[in-house]
This record gives structure tokens, C-alpha cells and sequence, in this order.
């Protein structure tokens, strides 16, 4: 089945052929020009000054006041050699209330974290969720988007905007006009060239995931969207790592103690055509049969989900089939950090860990750290479950 041109690319799917050879056909001609750029990127910031720390999986984090750290399903950048941690306070509420909050922490290593402040200003009545933040070197200004009800479950993404990367933000519209309808869950993508995307879930037309690029602001969209990446979806995620886009996500999983798994998506634009296969799932235990990738190129498509029935639109869609729901590690993705490190850049999965807190807590649930593992084709590996691992890190 043909999926598309790119650039100077034209590929072809082919059921026999693993993605593995199809990414290495991709990516082989220019993976090590681009890592010698990215050390070389590194070195000129002065980010070469390491040392190494340890990533605690089964202990909360404590800023350094001693208290646990309560940010949720947001993201960990790096601005200005500084880390920030990104996320929603959910406190003692059950999560489904207006008191949830955005915050954000600072850390000069990954070791020791400061609370420094909440995130946005003249917050209005709503629920929240999904705070993420990026820098536009176009306007030099901090840009967050976040997902908000203003009713239940009358989903809108909201944007924000700080001349700092801790805040105050102030909205500057908090009703985005997307594509497709009642946008869930989403996180931002930046990509070299400066070029802005938001990948999100549609929860008005099945839940369905694509990509979408954004202004040159990033306070809207550019009105060009990709094809949908998985039906029934939620928690995306896109990062690239060399050439090679990678889209994450799993099956809709409402602070589900179990977690969820982790498909993932590949392709040679931020676009795409993204392509995958059945058994590409880095969170799904061995035991369990893969779920159903049902692919069609012409013609509506019809798509069971917990929900329903719905139809994809007349392109080339892909749509998985979860028959059950069976993930490695009992938490749900939330974001891919890119990690500077003496050598290259490393990839960290990063995951909340519904009701695991001690006390039930929801603002202490634990999140789950992962370093991401590559074949030497590009493909993610397997996370492992691991209580404790290293990493060298920037001070």
C-alpha cells in the first residue's frame, strides 16, 4: 500500500518489510551529519559541564523544602541551562474539579528542585489539564498551551504566553481554533527550524490523533493538519530524535491505576505520512497478543471504540484496535524530555503512576522515569521497569 511522498523520499509499506529497514533505508544517509551538528550545538552552549545523578522510580520526588513535588501530565524542559518540570497540581482533589492548578519547578542539575510559582494568570473557572510549555525564538517569548473545561466535557486548548519560562502567563486565547473538534489531551513540539506543532486528541471525533503545525506565534494553528495517526487515543507525545518524527500514545486511560501502553509512530516529517506496525509498543507485556493495526487508504473506515462507532475520513488512516489494554509499566506517558549529555543528547520517557501514592493522594502519585533505548535502526525499544537509574547531567 502506498503512504505518500516526502521531500526527496517516496516510500512504499510493504506487510513483509519491518519498519526497522524502512527506517534505516530513511535515515542511514544523513543520522551521522546530524549527531556531529547536535554535539557540536552542545559544546557551543556551554553545556558540557556533567556530572551524574540518580533517577529514583519508586520514591516521590521532594523539592527542596521537603515537599513532594505535584506536577502532572506536563513536561520537562531545558531553558537557559536550567531544567523545568511542568505540570498540573491536583492536590487533594480527585482530579476532575476546578482546583486543579499549573505549576512549575526549577532545577539547576535534576537533583534539586525549587517550587517556583504557579503558571498562569487570572486562571478562569474550569477544569485543567496538560500545561506545556515551549520558547519561540521568533518572538523570544515562553508559549504555553493547555487543555481546559470551562463545562464539562466541553474540551478547548488554551495558549499563554511569558517573557519567562516560570511566569506569570497570561492567556491570549483561550479557545483555539483547530482543525478538528473538542481538542483532549495535546503537548507541543518544536522542531530545529524553529517550526511549531501541537499534537492532540480529538475526543469530538472519536478520539482520534493527529499533528497539526502551528503559526510562526505559536498562538494558533496554521490551518494544515496531518492524517490521523491512532483512533480511540490518548497522552500523544512527538519528539525526533536525527531525522527520524516519533508520535507516542496510548489507549484512553482516565487516571487508570493500571497505566496504559505506549504505541509508537514514525515518520521523515512532522506531518508524516507516520507509519507503524502491530508489535511497535514499548509499553505492552510480552504475554498479550498485539492489538489489531487496521489500515485503509481509500474510503471511510469504520472504527469500534469504547464509546462507539465512528468513521475516518476518506485518506490513508490507521486505526488501533486495543482488545485489551495489558502495559509493562502501570503509568501513563506524558512526555519525551531531551536530556543533554557529554556525549549526545538522551531521551527520557517520562509517565504519572496513577494511585500509587501511599496516603491516595492524587497531587503525590508517583511519575515513572525512563531512559529511552534506540536499535541501531531507529527503533524505540521496550521500557523497562527499573526502580533506579543513572544519568549524566548538566550542572
Amino acid at each position: 500500500m502506498s503512504i505518500g511522498k516526502t521531500g526527496p523520499f517516496a516510500f512504499t509499506f510493504v506487510a513483509r518489510r519491518s519498519l526497522a529497514t524502512l527506517l534505516a533505508v530513511l535515515l542511514v544517509a544523513s543520522a551521522i551529519s546530524c549527531k556531529e551538528k547536535r554535539r557540536s550545538q552542545a559544546e557551543e552552549s556551554g553545556a558540557n559541564a556533567f556530572r551524574t545523578v540518580t533517577i529514583n522510580n519508586v520514591e516521590p520526588r521532594r523539592d527542596v523544602s521537603g515537599e513532594i513535588i505535584d506536577a502532572h501530565d506536563g513536561c520537562l524542559q531545558f531553558f537557559q541551562r536550567r531544567f523545568y518540570l511542568y505540570g498540573t497540581a491536583y492536590g487533594s482533589n480527585d482530579g476532575y474539579g476546578i482546583g486543579n492548578r499549573y505549576r512549575v519547578y526549577s532545577s539547576p542539575d535534576l537533583g534539586q528542585w525549587t517550587f517556583a510559582g504557579e503558571l498562569l494568570k487570572d486562571q478562569p473557572t474550569g477544569v485543567y489539564y496538560r500545561p506545556c510549555v515551549v520558547f519561540n525564538p521568533n518572538t523570544r517569548k515562553y508559549v504555553l498551551w493547555y487543555n481546559w473545561y470551562p463545562k464539562k466535557w466541553n474540551g478547548q486548548a488554551g495558549v499563554a504566553i511569558s517573557d519567562s519560562p516560570v511566569g506569570p502567563f497570561t492567556i491570549v486565547n483561550p479557545n483555539v481554533h483547530l482543525s478538528h473538534s473538542n481538542p483532549g489531551d495535546g503537548s507541543l513540539f518544536v522542531d530545529e527550524d524553529g517550526t511549531g506543532y501541537f499534537i492532540y486528541t480529538a475526543a469530538g471525533e472519536g478520539y482520534t490523533i493527529r499533528v497539526e503545525r502551528l503559526t510562526s506565534d505559536y498562538l494558533g494553528s496554521a490551518g494544515r493538519a496531518s492524517s490521523i495517526l491512532a483512533a480511540a487515543g490518548e497522552a500523544p507525545i512527538l519528539f525526533r530524535r536525527d531525522n527520524a518524527y516519533y508520535a507516542l500514545c496510548g489507549p484512553r486511560c482516565t487516571f487508570c491505576p493500571e497505566g496504559s501502553e505506549t504505541q509508537v509512530f514514525a515518520a521523515i516529517s512532522p506531518l508524516g505520512p507516520f507509519i507503524t506496525r502491530p508489535g511497535w509498543n514499548i509499553n505492552r507485556r510480552a504475554e498479550y497478543d498485539v492489538p489489531v493495526i487496521s489500515t485503509q487508504e481509500i474510503g471511510g473506515l469504520k472504527v469500534p471504540t469504547p464509546s462507539g462507532t465512528f468513521t475516518l475520513h476518506p485518506q490513508t488512516n490507521t486505526a488501533i484496535i486495543h482488545a485489551a489494554n495489558a502495559p509493562t509499566i502501570p503509568a501513563q506517558e506524558t512526555w519525551v524530555a531531551t536530556i543533554p549529555t557529554p556525549e549526545e543528547p538522551v531521551y527520557v520517557w517520562m509517565a504519572d503512576r496513577w494511585g500509587s501514592s501511599p496516603d491516595g493522594v492524587r497531587g503525590h502519585d508517583f511519575q515513572f522515569w525512563a531512559l529511552l533505548k534506540f536499535s541501531p535502526d531507529g527503533e524505540i525499544l521496550p521500557i523497562r521497569n527499573v526502580a533506579r537509574w543513572y544519568i549524566k547531567r548538566a550542572q
